[in-house]
């Protein structure tokens, strides 16, 4: 069997998908997206095509290792994503092969179904306490929302204030069971961070993700460390080289590697057994396109230290049978491969208009961090 052409598909709003084509007629199907950044991973992909052209699509490891390391250039978001799509179209294929869904061939199942957290929104309390209530009544039985707006360095009693009204009014829609998560978008430096934490810390949120950027692990840590809430990150950093130095200076509770941006299934598995020997949780990023949720439930359905999904896109506009989100959990696919089926019909017939990320500013004019 020989990879004999890879073809991209750009989705609105902003994600990229990758078919796989073997000589044999078995096509893998991987998602390669990069938010706000399509037309440049469409050119990714097609770049490694030059390499995979030709060559077996169940050597895996081999041409991760290829894809990685035989440049001169590694990492960073777009050629890891890029690598990621890539990654999970080769698992799809693999699977198809042997008749297994990729759980199977990455040494079966831990667990019978998987547990999913949906997103929430709102800007005033009131609509925060409508929108998890919401949440709830659909059988949801966790939901992550961002708290915090565009924030200075260090900023006023009114902000963390307002703040903990947020959080606060999640909380109260919501019983004890249900797990309110939070997303601070890296919009807050290390001391700001530790203020606002310290004064929702008696809300009890299940973890606070990105609490302040993770380029800088050393304050990262810092917060961890001097907080009494979960700290989790990682859908900004690639590969298991930018977790290690996370895990060796316990920086997070739970690690939150994307299967889209981190180097695909290969690598969040890896990334997960790291963060297995450090105790920590896995609880993979995930607010993009179906073919990223599958390559998510895959991982999750054998990997021990798995503790929460993110749902993103159950694929109602793009699979031929969308997944179901039951009592706050999926069920873990069956099917070989991936486990899905793109509707490809539905996929030619969708229309692409790019999505900008949008940018925040502070009330000087000055950029704020997102």
């Amino acid at each position: 069997m020989r990879i004999t052409q890879i073809v991209v598909f750009p989705v609105p709003p902003r994600s990229v998908f990758v078919r796989v084509e073997t000589d044999e007629g078995i096509n893998g199907w991987g998602e390669a997206s990069l938010e706000g950044h399509a037309a440049t991973m469409v050119t990714a992909v097609q770049e490694l095509s030059r390499y995979l052209s030709g060559k077996d699509p169940l050597e895996i490891e081999r041409h991760w290792q290829a894809m990685y390391r035989g440049d001169f250039y590694r990492g960073g978001p777009v050629l890891s994503s890029a690598i990621s799509g890539i990654d999970q179209a080769l698992w799809d294929i693999s699977g198809k092969v042997a008749g297994l869904p990729v759980h199977q061939l990455l040494g079966g199942r831990c667990r019978d179904r998987i547990k999913v957290y949906c997103g929430a929104g709102g800007n005033s309390p009131s609509e925060i306490k409508d929108s998890f209530r919401q949440a709830y009544e659909k059988g949801y039985r966790a939901a992550k929302f961002c708290p915090v707006d565009a924030t200075e360095m260090l900023d006023g009693l009114d902000v963390i204030r307002g703040v903990y009204r947020r959080v606060h009014a999640a909380r109260e829609a919501v019983p004890d069971d249900f797990d309110v998560l939070l997303d601070f978008h890296g919009r807050l430096a290390p001391a700001m961070a530790i203020s606002v934490i310290d004064a929702i810390a008696e809300l009890r949120p299940f973890f606070v993700e990105e609490p302040i950027l993770p380029e800088n692990v050393p304050a990262l840590a810092h917060v961890a460390h001097s907080v009494k809430v979960p700290i989790a990150t990682g859908e900004r950093r690639y590969t298991k080289f930018d977790f290690r130095e996370i895990l060796e200076k316990q920086a997070v509770a739970v690690v939150q590697p994307d299967c889209c941006h981190a180097g695909g299934i290969t690598e969040v598995k890896k990334i997960a057994a790291m963060a297995e020997a450090w105790y920590v949780a896995l609880a993979p990023h995930n607010p993009l396109e179906a073919l990223s949720t599958a390559a998510c439930l895959q991982i999750d359905a054998c990997c021990p230290n798995f503790l929460i999904q993110e749902q993103g896109s159950l694929g109602d506009n793009v699979l031929t049978e969308p997944f179901v989100v039951r009592d706050g959990y999926i069920d873990i696919p069956t099917a070989p491969g991936m486990g899905v089926t793109v509707d490809e019909e539905k996929l030619a017939s969708m229309k692409w208009e790019d999505w900008v990320t949008p940018r925040l500013w502070h009330e000087d004019g000055s950029v704020a961090d997102w």
